[in-house]
């Protein structure tokens, strides 16, 4: 942390070799008391004050992550008592008209595990280690939580920080890949509290980092966690195993239509399908073997004449089975953490597939609260806050050399069904 810099020219600084000369005027008299507000002579101690005010002023000026005073996670939140489960679900499918008969069958998911999601005890989880990582590297600033659909709010999140006098927050979300539900919908989420704030008469400025599917913390941390399993299996069986990357299914008109409104959209297909491919290259090398890999998606939802996002993991399961495959290495590359797409999607429905398909089947982790993926998000805050000062930050990726950009292009992402002022966007 830099010291505020001792003027030469002040008569009052100190000397090299002894204590400060007592000031003088230029005729020769001691120095009168400088005057305070009204004309009151100031004390040592009043000064001292001041000056300690003047210099907390310029840390905080001086932090690395200036101009923001907080970092907000902001995720999609889960019920956490079997009585919040219905009121969860009509909030997040609100305005679809999707009836409760078919919510109610949802809502089994989550009461087979006793009626709580899992996601909101990780992403508290995720919130101390990204503390406790800004405070190993000497930042204080405080990390807040705020949930689309569920409590904590991020509209009561933002609320709180501006009543502690924080009004330039940059959120970090718990979505990697780019497309409406994963990016712009967020983006809706920040310009909704926003807003509401400001009928309140609160202002509060918000940005975000930008989506970061290639991000090293993030990418480099999925090879890492997949390479370990793909080799626990070949040390356990001797055989290479075939690797399954899993990621949330989207109707097809969400996937075209992601990415900027003047590219050739699929950005959320494409990013999922570079990263498992370069993932897989990773391990293969690493390991010294040639590993098969594909890529599949789950929790598809929605009516059957709607077009979604295939093979689902169940059916790629049985495909493999026909074709002789008997090792498979599951990666949940698609998801932050491990919450309810995880645990019921894979680790039940996915478990109990290879089961009755007789395959040995080894669910990897998600990156949760590794060191390194933790790491890589305080790099992305850095890198958003340096551009919010006027930098050029380096912007690092793996795979690939064009990072997303942090304010997104126009057009990006859209809204199909409603139009909603998107924040951290140029449209």
């Amino acid at each position: 942390m830099s010291q505020p810099t001792a003027d030469p020219s002040d008569p009052g600084r100190p000397t090299p070799d002894g204590p400060t000369p007592e000031p003088v005027t230029p005729g020769g008299g001691p120095v009168e008391p400088a005057a305070g507000p009204g004309g009151t002579p100031t004390t040592a101690a009043e000064d001292e004050v001041v000056a300690e005010l003047e210099e907390s002023l310029a840390e905080a000026e001086e932090h690395d992550l200036f101009p923001y005073q907080a970092v907000v996670l902001t995720s999609f939140g889960g019920p956490e008592a079997p009585e919040e489960v219905m009121p969860f679900l009509r909030r997040v499918t609100g305005g679809r008209g999707i009836p409760d008969e078919r919510l109610a069958e949802v809502a089994e998911h989550y009461l087979h595990f006793g009626g709580k999601s899992p996601i909101n005890d990780q992403n508290r989880a995720l919130v101390a280690a990204l503390q406790e990582e800004l405070q190993r590297r000497g930042l204080t600033l405080p990390v807040l939580f705020g949930n689309r659909n569920s409590e904590p709010f991020l509209t009561d999140t933002v609320r709180d920080a501006h009543e502690e006098g924080m009004t330039r927050l940059l959120s970090i979300t718990t979505s990697a890949y780019s497309c409406y539900s994963s990016c712009r919908q967020y983006r809706e989420d920040i310009a909704a509290a926003v807003d509401a704030l400001a009928t309140e008469g609160r202002t509060v400025d918000v940005d975000k980092i930008r989506q970061y599917w290639n991000h090293p913390g993030f990418s480099r941390a999925n090879a890492r966690i997949v390479t370990e399993g793909a080799r626990q299996m070949m040390e356990r069986t001797g055989v290479a195993p075939h690797l399954v990357f899993v990621t949330h299914s989207l109707p097809l008109a969400m996937d075209e239509t992601s990415g900027p409104g003047d590219e050739e959209g699929h950005l959320y297909s494409r990013q999922h399908l570079e990263l498992s491919a370069a993932v897989a290259e990773e391990v293969s090398a690493t390991l010294g073997t040639e590993l098969g890999h594909d890529l599949t998606y789950c929790s598809r939802s929605g009516p059957p004449s709607q077009p979604w996002l295939e093979p689902d993991v169940n059916d790629h399961l049985r495909e493999l089975a026909g074709r002789g495959v008997r090792h498979v290495v599951l990666a949940p590359i698609g998801f932050v953490s491990d919450h309810m797409e995880v645990v019921f999607d894979l680790d039940t429905e996915a478990v109990e597939t290879a089961e009755e398909l007789g395959l040995d089947l080894l669910r990897v982790p998600t990156v949760g609260t590794d060191p390194e993926f933790v790491s890589g998000l305080v790099d992305l805050a850095l890198e958003r806050a340096a551009e919010a000062r006027g930098g050029q930050p380096v912007r690092p990726t793996w795979p690939g050399e064009r990072p997303r950009p942090s304010t997104c292009l126009p057009g990006c992402c859209p809204n199909l069904r409603v139009d909603r002022r998107a924040a951290c966007g140029m449209d």
